[in-house]
């Protein structure tokens, strides 16, 4: 998955549930710049922003291993 369609997906869960940016930040503890840089496919969260955001949406991450 890259940058553009993680901020999508985040972008369109946020919406879906009706928070805000600033409330997915306060939620999350992402700070708002990085979320709405996120959102906009400006920055590549780091893993623990990852679970973060997941956690703070009620989502889960799946990692596939390839061989």
């Amino acid at each position: 998955m890259d940058k553009n369609e993680f901020g999508r997906i985040i972008k369109q869960r946020r919406d879906i549930l009706n928070i805000t940016q600033r409330d997915l930040s306060a939620i999350s503890g992402v700070t708002l710049r990085k979320l709405i840089d996120i959102e906009n496919g400006l920055a590549n969260p780091t893993l623990q922003t990852l679970v973060k955001l997941m956690d703070a949406l009620g989502l889960s991450l799946e990692v596939k291993v390839k061989s």
